[in-house]
């Protein structure tokens, strides 16, 4: 566990001190928003279990989600929507979704570590990106669970409203049963347009 909190470590040496973690969840999808979190940590706070959200059973990452929202010194979790994302493309919806984010933290970081190679722009918070960083940073790891579920628990609400593609079980990823049913239906208000370019041949 402490591994995860050696890029924190890093950054408390440099005379950082609120350090936050960010990551997104749903930028693959063919339906649905990308959902971002930014999370700072009490440091070297221990929570059992806590991984790379995609690592974990979705019971755990449930489980970590309360555990995280409860113990977190700060939290912002955002979404951009299908819509922005047709509109202004993934990464920069991904990019938004994180800057909405961070500007919910109570607390503002002085450091944000952000999961990848592409680096956001939040302004006068400086940022360090870090490959492969939801299992290497307490702080990123935290914010893969928080914007996992999240999305996960929004997919599920879209499932209610439109049953027939299925978005409870597969979220809005590209499964052949998803594809089955864009063939049956088409698309429905939440699917990205964009991203059904090649299925519609357009």
């Amino acid at each position: 566990m402490n591994d995860l909190w050696n890029y924190e470590h890093a950054a408390f040496e440099e005379g950082y001190r609120l350090v936050c973690g960010v990551d997104e969840a749903g930028r693959g999808p063919l339906a649905g928003p990308v959902c971002a979190a930014a999370v700072i940590l009490p440091p070297d706070l221990e929570i059992e279990g806590l991984n790379d959200s995609k690592k974990l059973t979705d019971k755990r990452r449930r489980a970590l989600y309360d555990i995280i929202t409860e113990q977190a010194l700060a939290y912002g979790i955002a979404f951009a929507s299908e819509q922005e994302i047709d509109e202004i493309n993934i990464l920069q919806a991904t990019f938004l979704a994180m800057r909405r984010a961070v500007e919910q933290l109570k607390q503002q970081p002085e450091l944000a570590l952000v999961d990848g190679n592409r680096a956001p722009d939040f302004g006068a918070v400086p940022v360090k990106t870090i490959i492969k960083g939801d299992s290497l940073s307490a702080n990123i790891a935290a914010a893969s669970v928080l914007a996992k579920v999240t999305r996960d628990r929004f997919m599920e609400e879209q499932d209610a409203l439109y049953p027939q593609y299925g978005f409870a079980v597969h979220k809005g990823y590209g499964t052949q049963a998803h594809y089955a049913a864009l063939r049956e239906y088409g698309a429905c208000p939440i699917h990205r347009r964009t991203f059904l370019k090649k299925f519609y041949g357009n």
